[in-house]
Formats: structure tokens, C-alpha cells, sequence
């Protein structure tokens, strides 16, 4: 049975398992991994677009990836928007939005096996950890090793964004940190409400000047996901860093804020000594696994990367006045 809600209460109302671009849902559906009724939210419009909120911006739920990476109105937040840009292909970025990345599930063989229970389908064994683990986690937080694929995620941490969501009871909100928690449940990749339907989220307002870059190691050069991947956002004002934003994904069942390396940032001269210093630190308290040790010293290499690439990048321009409602912002 599919339900088609014209508003976010209506919506949460229905529950079920919500359906937006469904370029993660379909698979898991044809994979016997997920069941029941299915919520459409095609029609709730006012989960898309971008809007100006006091203090910061909007994005809604709904908002297409490829949307994001092209909108003017969040010219301020080059490092969201170069992210969005760079995942996954364009078709996927055409059909993908923002709550369906945020939210997605893991990519892990063993839970999208149709014939294998693992701890994160119910079972009650990782059978990762002592099987084939080459693409998972190097930081071991808990007892599921699948890292977290979410790169939207990852580049929202360092923002400091909030995500708002709406329960059968009314809305809510918490921030990213909230929202993907310490990793340590291994049968969720998000902390919402049960049955709760992702929004949107908030941006608090760009910091002028913004130099950000996104970089990411991969095995090929197309369509593949991330070994490591980095956010670093710099300003740089008289000569010194005056704000560092940097964070990491693919290394851990949630995306990791680093904040030795943005300690070691800050106050200093973005040349190459001190980026390299603090690029070394971004791997400490890494427990790798028996085969994902090369990733703990792939970590400083991409972490350096992003940052070298930042601060060569052009300071983001002034941010464009966001609209009211965003709705003729994102292609349908």
C-alpha cells in the first residue's frame, strides 16, 4: 500500500517507510530488507526548497542534491555546496535529496545480503568484523563496523546545522551531532523519533569569507564510494586562521568532527608546516580493523588535501537573499 500526504503532519501521521528520491529504498524493498506500507512525499511541498530563517537558512527535506550544489542562495556555504556537488553521479544527484542522504542506510554487504541477519537487520552478529571489512570502519565505535555514508552529513556537522523533523505528535528539532549520535547503536544510522519525518534542515549564517573544500579517496574514479572523505572550511583573516571547520567520513559508523585538528588550527598561519601538523592529528584514537589499517594512514593524506585545497579556494562571496519559500528552486 502506498499513501500519498499532501503535508508534513499528514505524513507522520501515515509513517511507514517514507519514500522521497528512493534511490536507497527501492534497493532495499527489492532486497526483501525492508516491508510494509510506503508514505509518498511527493506532494508534501513544502518539505522543498530553500528559505532565509532568522539567524541563518532553510533547506528542505525534500531539496534534490543537485539542487543544492547549484543554488545560489547558499553561495555562503561553499563547503555544503562542493560536497553535494561531488557525490555519488549526476543521476543520482538529479534524484536524491537532502533527507534521503542524510538518513540513508549503510552500504555493508552483509545487511544488504538478502539471506543474512546481521546486528543492523535484526540478527545478532556483525559478521563484517570478522569477515570481509576492507571498506569499513578504521574508527571502532561500537559493535556494527559499517561506516556511515552520508557526505551531506558529514559537511552539515561542521556547520553546526539543527535538522527538524515532525512526529504524529508535533514538530521537533536537534542538531546533526544529535541526530547521528556516538555510534554505538548498531541498528540505527539516525536518532529520530520513531516513525518521525525528516524536514529540513537549518544553517546558522555563513561566515564571511568562507574558503572550503571538499576532497575525497576513492578505488575508482567514477560512481564509487568514498575510502575517506574531508571537509575543511578556513577563514582566514590578517594573515591567520581565524575559524576551522574540519570532519571526516567513511572511517566510522557516524561522521567525525575533528576537533584536535580545528584546535591546532586556529591562531596560526595557514602555511604548510601547520597544515601538515595539524593534518598528522586527524587519525588519533583510530582502532582499525585487521584490514582497514591503510585507511588510518589515508586519513592526514586526504585531511591535508582538503585543507591545502581551501586555502588556495576563492573567499565565498556574499550570500544571496534566500526567498520566502524556495519551491521554484529545485527541479521536479
Amino acid at each position: 500500500m502506498i499513501r500519498f500526504p499532501h503535508t508534513a503532519a499528514e505524513a507522520a501521521a501515515a509513517a511507514g517507510s517514507y519514500r522521497a528520491g528512493a534511490t536507497d529504498l527501492h534497493e532495499r524493498r527489492r532486497l526483501g530488507i525492508v516491508g510494509g506500507p510506503v508514505t509518498d512525499l511527493r506532494d508534501v511541498e513544502e518539505l522543498t526548497g530553500v528559505a532565509a530563517r532568522e539567524g541563518g537558512t532553510w533547506i528542505g527535506a525534500l531539496t534534490r542534491v543537485a539542487a543544492i550544489a547549484e543554488a545560489p542562495e547558499l553561495v555562503g556555504y561553499p563547503g555544503l555546496a562542493r560536497s553535494a556537488g561531488a557525490l555519488a553521479t549526476p543521476q543520482i544527484r538529479a534524484m536524491a535529496t537532502l533527507g534521503g542522504n542524510l538518513l540513508q542506510q549503510v552500504r555493508c554487504w552483509y545487511y544488504r545480503h538478502p539471506e543474512i541477519r546481521c546486528l543492523r537487520g535484526g540478527g545478532d552478529r556483525c559478521y563484517a568484523r570478522e569477515g570481509d571489512h576492507l571498506f569499513h570502519a578504521c574508527f571502532d565505535l561500537g559493535p556494527c563496523v559499517a561506516p556511515h555514508p552520508s557526505t551531506i552529513g558529514m559537511a552539515l556537522l561542521t556547520y553546526g546545522a539543527t535538522a527538524e523533523y515532525q512526529t504524529a505528535t508535533g514538530p521537533g528539532s536537534m542538531s546533526l551531532e544529535a541526530l547521528y549520535g556516538g555510534g554505538e547503536d548498531p541498528r540505527r544510522t539516525h536518532r529520530l523519533p520513531e516513525g518521525a519525518l525528516l524536514t529540513g534542515v537549518v544553517l546558522p549564517p555563513p561566515s564571511p569569507g568562507e574558503q572550503a573544500a571538499y576532497f575525497r579517496a576513492t578505488s575508482r574514479a567514477r560512481a564509487e564510494w568514498p575510502l575517506v572523505e574531508a571537509l575543511a572550511r578556513l577563514v582566514i583573516e590578517g594573515g591567520a586562521i581565524k575559524e576551522a571547520h574540519v570532519a571526516i567520513g567513511g572511517v566510522a559508523t557516524v561522521p567525525l568532527r575533528l576537533s584536535r585538528v580545528e584546535a591546532a588550527l586556529v591562531g596560526v598561519a595557514p602555511d604548510d608546516r601547520a597544515l601538515a601538523a595539524a593534518a598528522a592529528l586527524s587519525a588519533e584514537g583510530a582502532r582499525p580493523l585487521p584490514n582497514t589499517q591503510y585507511k588510518v594512514e589515508l586519513i592526514p593524506r586526504v585531511v591535508l588535501e582538503a585543507l591545502e585545497r581551501a586555502r588556495a579556494s576563492a573567499p565565498a562571496p556574499a550570500a544571496a537573499p534566500a526567498p520566502t519559500t524556495g519551491q521554484e528552486e529545485v527541479e521536479e
